[in-house]
Order: C-alpha cells, then structure tokens, then sequence
C-alpha cells in the first residue's frame, strides 16, 4: 500500500483507563468521526499496522477508543506516538466543488495571469475560513480558501488551483 493511498486522520496520544482503550488526537470534524474509518493504518517510522476499532467515543475534549485484541493499558501504551491512517476510498464522496484538505496539499497554485505560486503544503482552520499556506523555494504565501473570491479553480486531475492573488503579497 503506498502513502499516496492512505490520509492521516490523527494520532494515538496516550491511554485512557486500565482497560486497553487509547486516547485519539483526532483531525477529523467532527472529531468522534474518526470511528468510522476502520480499520485504521497505525504508522511509526518504518513500521506499519492495521488495526480494527472495536468502540470507542468522545470523551470531554478528546476521543477515546478501543482497538481489537488490546485489553492491557500497557499494551496500549505502546501505541503512544503512532500515526492513524486510513485509505483514501474510506472517505464518503464529496459533493461538487467540496474538496478533502488531503486533495488540495500537493496542489501547485498560480495567479489567473498564470505566475507559479508554490504548492499547497497544508491548511490551517482559523474559524472565519481555512486558510492555505503555499510554499515555493524562497517564501511561504498565506492565501485565505475562499471559494470564487479568491480561488477561482481546482482541477485535482491536473492538480493545479487558480487563484486571484498578488504574487507580491
């Protein structure tokens, strides 16, 4: 299975209880959808496990869960650090000029007037609208996700977006 297949959706942060059941950092929204998504695709470094979610929940501001044939918080706690992933075609599809942040990082974006920006090298959630941060070799651009406003297309084919942007700003 290549990475090219696989999204991150979190990442194990400690244990919760005496039982096996793990503490999640979930990157999802809402963060308990992360449960859905199983099984998951555990990665650390170079090694790399699938693993089946059995339950879990949210809990206060965190997700809780429980993976299958883990029942010993100190066998839980050696999945402390370890990435979760999941296939691409886990994902529901999306509705038409929705994207999934994983499709847009990689992205190489240009102005309308067809100056090369950089690529999408990851998002960042402000609350008012997510904001693309675009790196080339010699800067780091902060461009807002404004639909029609800002960015005037996305072709994940081609994988390039257009945007109405001041390559000076």
């Amino acid at each position: 299975m290549s990475d090219k297949e696989l999204i991150s959706v979190g990442e194990i942060a400690g244990v919760f209880g005496i039982k096996g059941w793990v503490k999640v950092y979930s990157l999802t929204d809402p963060r308990e959808n992360i449960l859905s998504y199983s099984p998951w695709v555990l990665k650390k470094g170079s090694e790399v496990k699938e693993v089946n979610i059995v339950n879990g929940q949210r809990q206060g501001k965190t997700v809780v869960a429980n993976i299958e044939g883990i029942s010993d918080r100190n066998i839980a706690e050696s999945y402390c650090g370890w990435e979760i992933l999941i296939k691409k075609d886990q994902l529901p599809d999306t509705e038409e000029g929705v994207y999934y942040w994983a499709d847009l990082v990689g992205l190489v974006v240009e102005t309308e007037q067809g100056v090369n920006l950089g690529r999408v090298d990851y998002l960042i959630e402000t609350g008012a609208n997510d904001v693309l941060v675009v790196k080339d070799d010699e800067q780091e651009r902060l461009i807002p996700f404004i639909n029609e406003q800002v960015v005037k297309s996305i072709d994940l084919n081609d994988k390039r977006m257009v945007v109405d942007w001041d390559p000076d700003f």
